[in-house]
């Protein structure tokens, strides 16, 4: 009991001592717990999602789950020129490595660097394989390599035949021209010839290149061609080609001048046979 003094006189009354009721120090225990339970949730949480990151990075960075294996590369588009047991074994260097962190752009620049190559495309084929896709360079025309290039005529003797692709790129050496491919004769070095020429056979339809025998050129824009069946074309320069060539078609199958030996489409719209 305590006393309480008030008022004029000093009147003494007593006052019972402030105290907490039950119920208040029930809600304040509740509330301490609930405050306990809820920072042990955010522990748990925590824990628990780094666990899982570190599972799922384990899981496609470093696990064998996702690894490259070479026995699933499918590749395609090899030609006649690629050796695609050199394209496997470049891929085969990243046996192992888990797809999600293959670099394919580096991948691609080390395919490219097999002869013969001249585009390729890699992809993932989840969960551990790969398809590359490749563009090979295949020959269009054997050029006659003479024994020396230092003093070489187109017409003189020659040691083989380097096979060339519609870029110039040689992909390939030969004794004998392969049946079906044109053999062009241009100055040794002449680069600029070299491409008029290769320019001309790129634009040809497949069904009149494979009637082209052989192509030969002094400059670039005196691009004569002869065909199998012995007619000479003189096609001049790789100018308005599609005109020239639908020229020569509709000369070729005219029966005034189907016949003739000499088509010449130099200027394609006034167009010489005989």
């Amino acid at each position: 009991m305590t006393t309480y003094t008030s008022g004029r006189h000093g009147f003494a009354l007593p006052v019972r001592a402030a105290v907490v009721s039950e119920r208040s120090a029930e809600r304040f225990a509740e509330r301490a717990r609930a405050r306990r339970r809820l920072a042990v949730r955010q522990v748990v949480i925590g824990v628990s999602a780094f666990v899982a990151v570190g599972s799922l990075a384990w899981l496609l960075l470093l696990s064998p789950v996702l690894a490259l294996d070479p026995a699933r590369v499918a590749i395609s588009g090899a030609g006649t020129v690629v050796a695609v047991d050199q394209v496997a074994a470049v891929v085969g260097g990243r046996a192992g490595t888990p797809l999600p962190r293959l670099d394919t752009v580096a991948l691609r620049d080390d395919v490219l660097e097999v002869p013969g190559v001249r585009e390729a495309r890699v992809m993932r084929d989840w969960p551990r394989g790969l398809v590359v896709e490749l563009v090979s360079r295949e020959p269009v025309a054997a050029v006659p390599e003479p024994p020396s290039t230092s003093a070489a005529a187109p017409d003189g003797p020659v040691a083989g035949f380097a096979l060339l692709d519609m870029d110039g790129v040689q992909v390939g050496r030969v004794d004998v021209p392969p049946e079906g491919l044109p053999v062009v004769r241009v100055p040794v070095g002449d680069a600029r010839t070299l491409r008029a020429v290769l320019t001309v056979l790129e634009a040809l339809p497949p069904d009149l290149l494979g009637q082209v025998g052989e192509v030969s050129a002094e400059t670039q824009d005196t691009v004569t061609m002869v065909l199998r069946d012995g007619a000479e074309v003189v096609w001049g320069s790789a100018h308005e080609t599609a005109l020239k060539i639908a020229v020569l078609q509709a000369l070729r199958a005219a029966p005034a001048s189907a016949g003739s030996a000499v088509f010449d489409v130099s200027a394609p719209t006034l167009p010489i046979t005989r």
